[in-house]
């Protein structure tokens, strides 16, 4: 992603940006201003000075934080090549998304072992906030993008070598609790400090109540890859959205989920209980044509991923920048309805709520910069530096 190290640039110290609307935590200020120190977010408010960078027109929010992708530009995290997470964390980085977990797919589990420690450096180099584990402890019955013969059952001790690989980088194991060993693990992770997410799973209500009773806090992207909601049978889905204790991940693509379907999850759970993800695999930020996901083939013809095998749908093409988009013009969140499900719910859940996730002095100088009118994506800069967009500001007093 030539463009993430080209335009990377530092603002003069004590810099401001100013004219913008802002949507901080206790609500949103009009011709707002903020000060950079650095990395960090130093100051709000003041009247403009020469030299601020003119904002006007525009609106600021906290960097996105996706908790659950795949991929980008053409790269994968599933294929154990740094290059190619390099590749797709610079992909979802110009679309806003200044944190990320890199999610791996089902396959042999000392090959995914192998991925998580490439993965890991990563995290330590700072590209990666830490890595989740969708498979290989999933349903045959809703194993979804998943190859079917890798699938395991999930044993504590097998769970305990995936999380042990990522070198203490592991922040979210998906599993299904009905699985022989299903609750053991769930246990296991929440002794650990690891977020047990319920996902690919055919559970009724009741396990997953026991599930969720055992330290189950995310369900893996609600109503895809699990049992409906019937009548007399409500199924995980119920389960999920009424208990306080668990975050749902939502994929607000516009193909996952209809839209009334996300209306619902929301008026249930309420947006401090969504975090909205992007499922993305390797075609995110490309075109149509064949991607590898994980061991199996994709293709994406009109921005959907189907597996060429099969028809099922196989993660998506989605950057956060367009579900925060839809959330707001489509679904009518509100702009911190909408911060919340892509930036503060997600900065918590990865207990990373002191330093990212928010517009606050101290944290991190992790922003997005939208056209107020559209909500189209203009500039985003991250820790301090911009990675795109720069050149869209003129200084106040330059004309």
């Amino acid at each position: 992603m030539t463009a993430a190290r080209n335009q990377s640039a530092a603002l003069p110290r004590g810099a401001a940006l100013a004219g913008a609307r802002l949507v901080l935590p206790g609500g949103v200020v009009e011709d707002g201003r903020l000060t950079v120190e650095g990395t960090t977010l130093s100051a709000f408010g003041g009247d403009r000075q020469p030299g601020d960078l003119d904002l006007t027109g525009h609106t600021v929010v906290p960097g996105f934080v996706d908790l659950h992708v795949h991929g980008g530009g053409g790269g994968s995290y599933a294929s154990g090549i740094a290059e190619e997470a390099l590749t797709a964390a610079r992909t979802h980085l110009a679309h806003g998304t200044t944190t990320t977990v890199a999610s791996t797919v089902t396959g042999e589990i000392d090959e995914v072992c192998r991925q998580a420690a490439v993965l890991s450096e990563l995290v330590e180099d700072g590209v990666l906030a830490g890595v989740h584990f969708e498979g290989p402890f999933i349903s045959h019955n809703r194993c979804g993008a998943h190859r079917p013969d890798l699938l395991r059952d999930p044993d504590p001790a097998l769970v305990r070598k995936l999380v042990d690989a990522a070198r203490g980088h592991a922040k979210m194991v998906t599993l299904a609790p009905e699985l022989p060993g299903g609750l053991d693990s769930v246990r296991m992770l929440a002794d650990l400090g690891v977020i047990a997410a319920v996902g690919h799973t055919d559970s009724d209500y009741a396990k997953t109540l026991e599930a969720i009773e055992a330290g189950a806090t995310v369900a893996t992207h609600l109503f895809n890859a699990m049992p409906g909601i019937q009548h007399r049978a409500p199924g995980p889905i119920v389960a999920l959205l009424e208990d306080e204790r668990v975050t749902v991940e939502l994929i607000n693509d516009g193909i996952h989920l209809h839209p009334s379907v996300l209306d619902l999850a929301y008026g249930t759970a309420g947006a401090s209980r969504v975090a909205l993800i992007t499922d993305a695999m390797g075609a995110a930020g490309m075109g149509d044509g064949l991607y590898p996901l994980g061991p199996l083939q994709v293709r994406v013809e009109d921005g959907v991923a189907r597996l060429v095998e099969g028809g099922s749908i196989a993660g998506s093409t989605l950057t956060l920048d367009v579900a925060f988009r839809r959330s707001v013009t489509l679904n009518g969140l509100s702009l911190n309805q909408a911060v919340e499900s892509l930036c503060t719910v997600p900065a918590r859940l990865l207990g990373l709520a002191d330093s990212i996730g928010s517009l606050e002095a101290g944290k991190s100088a992790d922003l997005v910069v939208l056209d107020s009118e559209s909500y189209e994506l203009v500039a985003v800069m991250r820790r301090g530096a911009w990675v795109s967009g720069a050149d869209r500001f003129t200084a106040v007093g330059t004309g």
